[in-house]
């Protein structure tokens, strides 16, 4: 058996492809939803005024790595916080989420987009990864994150969340040049910010393209592939990199071609199946079903024991949920998972 590894130590050994002592762990919006010491915190301060704090930022972010024992600590933040430096106004509704009140539709508003250093739009953010990695002191890998071009254009675009997107479609299909040119500058934004939080202290970066799901392959390839490329391209030697996609099975091969160190994928597809179809050219993150922690333990052991065995200590597996801890967990089932992973993959 190998040496006993820090959190930090393990996951940058698996994102870099090697073995390392046990499978590391973390949990998609392990920083709150179903915390009962978050929800006091958020009882005295708005979303996002956390999020704009670097002290307060810090402290959600430290408290599923104390409860669960996670190997990763992603950052408490929002992929809309970057919206500031390009001097777009937004806010946070409570039961509708992300709202921005004049969309981005017309040629004039892309060009008033401006490209900023983090330093400038969001200086909380690095802030907190300074702090947080003074605290955690290699207990676990602090991880940063930002939305990716796709994504983030979906609200800018739509003004708001939705399941199909049609504003966006629409001028991706019908107005190809506005459309290059809008996701060109949020690419520029996303590049900067994240080489910040890579300076600020981000061990490894997660790309997050939540609503990339709504395309097939040839509109991927032509309309975003090139832009999430570039950002990946931009950050190679600088840090390691994420990408995040869920309801994507389709576009698997050319998510893998953009160029990450990691692919995380979702549920719907057995882990082997999705490594084997990337050619084992990338790590691999992933991918219990949220909602199975809503069922017995038996259950979840069962299935967290299915992703392991199909892995079969392959070298490059981050353990995690396929999507976001849902609100409803029960926080001891978190913990007794992450004990339970360590435990099976132990080398």
């Amino acid at each position: 058996m190998t040496r006993t590894m820090t959190g930090r130590d393990r996951f940058l050994t698996a994102v870099r492809r090697e073995q390392p002592d046990r499978t590391p762990v973390w949990f998609m919006r392990q920083a709150g939803r179903c915390l009962p010491e978050y929800r006091e915190l958020r009882k005295r301060h708005p979303f996002l005024e956390v999020a704009r704090t670097p002290e307060l930022a810090a402290r959600a972010t430290l408290m599923p790595v104390d409860r669960f024992g996670v190997d990763g600590a992603v950052l408490f933040a929002d992929i809309m916080l970057p919206l500031e430096s390009m001097g777009v106004p937004f806010e946070i509704q409570p039961g509708v989420g992300p709202v921005i009140a004049d969309p981005i539709r017309t040629a004039a508003a892309v060009d008033a987009i401006r490209v900023a250093e983090p330093e400038e739009g969001t200086p909380y953010v690095l802030e907190a990864l300074r702090l947080l990695r003074r605290e955690l002191d290699g207990r676990a890998a602090l991880l940063g994150f930002a939305g990716a071009p796709f994504t983030m254009a979906c609200y800018l675009v739509e003004g708001r969340p939705s399941k199909e997107y049609p504003s966006t479609k629409a001028m991706m299909y019908g107005e190809p040049e506005l459309w290059h040119r809008l996701m060109r500058a949020i690419t520029d934004t996303t590049i900067l910010y994240l080489k910040g939080q890579a300076e600020a202290g981000a061990d490894v970066v997660q790309l997050f393209d939540s609503w990339l799901g709504l395309l097939n392959v040839s509109s991927y390839r032509e309309y975003v592939q090139p832009y999430t490329t570039q950002i990946f391209t931009s950050l190679k030697g600088i840090v390691p990199t994420v990408h995040f996609s869920t309801g994507t099975v389709q576009l698997l091969e050319a998510i893998g071609e953009t160029g990450p160190d990691v692919v995380s994928v979702d549920w719907r597809l057995p882990i082997d199946e999705a490594w084997e179809r990337l050619g084992h050219r990338t790590g691999m993150q992933g991918n219990l079903d949220p909602a199975r922690l809503m069922a017995p333990w038996e259950s979840i052991r069962g299935a967290a024991d299915d992703i392991l065995d199909r892995v079969d200590n392959r070298p490059g597996h981050v353990f995690n949920l396929g999507h976001g801890i849902m609100p409803q967990t029960d926080p001891d089932k978190l913990a007794r998972l992450v004990q339970h992973v360590h435990l099976g993959s132990a080398r």
